[in-house]
């Protein structure tokens, strides 16, 4: 009997181990593809060239690949989400958490499943008939199609990853915890903020890292609303993001052509990027 259960433990824990070391190659894999696919790009172009160069024209005569445009869309882009769109789901969190009635919390809780369901490409349709007529009316501009439209409709679509992760988190914190705050005179507020909160921190922190990565690898929604032009980010002017800029032109580049490699070199700085952003939420959350 111990034999038959020591047996099955062991083939359990293999096969825990055979999934975590597909999951691993499979990342490897996707590492060496891009690094194999974009560097022949970058050492032709030169990489001071192609990570600082303000202009992409990748189809002119004299074709130019300059990224650093689609760089700082990308950062401007996902900060401005992640400051509208962590704020906001951290509060309904704590609300769904600690404060709303059973039948609000089941509601709502319905309503953030339903908002994470819903595809990008509706997200996109959505911005591009409500909210670009929107910004253009409200602020008397030729074109709505903008680095804002776009960071509004990426902190709509990151609230539901904030929130669901990070009411799990709030709700695993031990009631002992609030019930000592309470005890020591506390306010309910100061003991969900600074006690429940911050025994919460870990998984807020994932949550975070979750919505920054919906938000820097979301392409079809944002092309959608943010007008897809090769320009230096401004926020009511229409801009690029590193994503779009790969989805806009993978379809018609050429295989084997200059631009093609340079679009896989995007990727490998958007990938790269995505990489440095978890490894710099990791070790602040670790220094903690």
């Amino acid at each position: 009997m111990k034999n038959r259960k020591r047996f099955m433990e062991n083939a359990i824990h293999g096969i825990f181990l055979i999934h975590g070391m597909i999951t691993v190659g499979c990342v490897l894999l996707i590492t060496v593809y891009l690094v194999i696919s974009g560097i022949p790009a970058v050492r032709k172009i030169g990489i001071l060239d192609f990570l600082f160069g303000k202009e992409w024209a990748s189809t002119a005569a004299q074709p130019r690949y300059g990224i650093l445009p689609f760089i700082l869309t990308s950062v401007y882009g996902t900060a401005g989400a992640i400051v509208i769109g962590v704020p906001i789901g951290l509060l309904t969190a704590v609300y769904l958490a600690k404060i709303a009635p059973p039948k609000g919390k089941a509601v709502m809780e319905a309503a953030v499943s339903l908002l994470a369901g819903i595809p990008s490409v509706v997200y996109g349709l959505v911005g591009m008939m409500v909210l670009v007529p929107g910004i253009r009316i409200a602020f008397r501009i030729p074109d709505g199609a903008s680095l804002f439209a776009a960071i509004i409709v990426l902190a709509i679509m990151i609230l539901p990853s904030i929130i669901k992760v990070s009411l799990t988190a709030l709700e695993a914190v031990p009631k002992e915890y609030e019930d000592a705050s309470l005890a020591l005179g506390a306010t309910p507020i100061e003991t969900y903020f600074r006690v429940s909160v911050p025994a919460a921190k870990s998984g807020i922190a994932a949550a975070v890292v979750l919505g920054v990565g919906r938000a820097i690898g979301e392409a079809m929604a944002v092309m959608m609303v943010a007008g897809n032009a090769p320009n230096m980010p401004d926020l009511f002017q229409s801009v690029r993001f590193l994503t779009t800029a790969v989805a806009s032109e993978m379809s018609y580049a050429a295989d084997g052509s200059l631009q093609k490699q340079a679009l896989f070199s995007i990727a490998l700085v958007l990938f790269l990027f995505i990489m440095l952003i978890n490894a710099a939420l990791n070790f602040f959350l670790k220094q903690e």
